[in-house]
């Protein structure tokens, strides 16, 4: 047996009972805790100096093992333009993209899925990384990163 929940919002969050008369046992019943999170976007601010390394977490609440299972990608946003950066599949290498906005040098996947860029320009200043993690066709978490650069 099998509920089926269409369009689904919090408002359906709560315990579920399904039960049913056998014989010559009588009901059997079982209960499910059904939590039903709202899609959210983690926004963040990260400053680093000119000609370093920055790097940025994907999700930073989230394991760093359990994004190895899923897809990803990071895009940045700058002058009006979102270009993807680099595409991960899991069990497979990382995929990364001719980037007009960035050297292909410059960005790397790190350890945990983070983005690493080396060396910082000052026209990395207020360009926003997205790091999308597909858990489900229908369901992405997603985390931004506003990039502040200052130089010495």
């Amino acid at each position: 047996w099998a509920l089926h929940l269409k369009n689904v919002t919090v408002s359906l969050s709560g315990q579920y009972e399904c039960s049913f008369a056998t014989y010559p046992y009588g009901t059997k019943a079982a209960k499910i805790q059904l939590t039903v999170k709202a899609e959210e976007e983690q926004h963040y601010v990260k400053e680093v100096w000119l000609n370093q390394t920055l790097e940025i977490p994907c999700l930073e609440d989230a394991a760093s093992g359990s994004l190895s299972n899923y897809p990803l990608k990071w895009l940045v946003e700058g002058n009006g333009r979102k270009e993807e950066l680099v595409t991960k599949e899991p069990s497979s290498p990382a995929v990364y993209r001719n980037s007009s906005t960035l050297d292909r040098q410059r960005v790397r996947l790190g350890l945990n899925n983070t983005l690493k860029i080396f060396p910082t320009k000052i026209t990395d200043d207020g360009r926003v990384f997205s790091c999308h993690v597909l858990y489900h066709p229908e369901r992405v978490q997603k985390s931004s990163t506003i990039v502040r650069v200052f130089g010495k």
